[in-house]
This record gives C-alpha cells, sequence and structure tokens, in this order.
C-alpha cells in the first residue's frame, strides 16, 4: 500500500484578502470548537497556515505600495 504524501495538495488562492481572512477565521472555530476529527484537523491546520501566508503577503504589498507613495518612508497612520 503506497503511502500518503506528507505534503497536502495547495487549494486554490482565496480570491481577496478579505476573503482569505472570513476562511480564516471559520477554519479556527471549526478547529478551537473540536468540531474536526483529527485528520481533518490536521489539514484544517496546514490550510490556516496557508490563508496566513496569503494575507500577510497581502499586507506586506499594502505596506510597500504605502512606502512608495510616502516617497519611502513608512509613515504612521493617523485618522485625520
Amino acid at each position: 500500500m503506497p503511502k500518503a504524501s506528507a505534503v497536502p495538495p495547495k487549494l486554490p488562492e482565496p480570491a481577496s484578502y478579505e476573503a482569505a481572512l472570513e476562511e480564516l477565521e471559520q477554519l479556527v472555530g471549526r478547529i478551537e470548537s473540536g468540531q474536526l476529527p483529527l485528520d481533518q484537523m490536521l489539514a484544517g491546520y496546514q490550510r490556516g497556515a496557508q490563508l496566513l501566508a496569503f494575507c500577510r503577503g497581502r499586507l506586506e504589498a499594502v505596506q510597500d505600495q504605502i512606502k512608495v507613495l510616502d516617497e519611502g518612508a513608512l509613515q504612521p497612520w493617523t485618522q485625520e
């Protein structure tokens, strides 16, 4: 019998930061509530890591754009 691959298949990338955050929040809620069997919990953790990396990447991209708009210096954001 062949062994299962240790590397999970990469699920499709979320459509947006907001979609990824919503999926991540739902996933964390299911994991924390204990609703998932152990094997699904592992898959959920792996998907959560993918979603977290996606969200961090989007946030870093926005931060880089802000730096460009502020002539290379990241300025503190103040609501005016």
